[in-house]
């Protein structure tokens, strides 16, 4: 049973908040320091894009939206 709750979705979606907010910050500071390359904050952003996609997709699965 606790081996389920490592793998449920609601443990998978705070996972990826959790990274997602981690890139936020990590982007963030990188803006404000120099001099990070790039194509590494250009890779960074595309990480987070995709996490948002995901943390929406699975989102969708545990809540899905009402019929009209």
């Amino acid at each position: 049973m606790e081996d389920a709750n490592l793998h449920s979705p609601h443990r998978r979606l705070i996972e990826l908040r959790i990274e997602h907010a981690d890139l936020d910050n990590l982007i963030d500071r990188s803006a404000a320091e120099p001099p990070l390359d790039e194509l590494t904050l250009r890779r960074l952003k595309k990480r987070r894009l995709l996490l948002r996609d995901l943390i929406a997709h699975l989102e969708a699965e545990l809540d899905p939206p009402e019929p009209a």
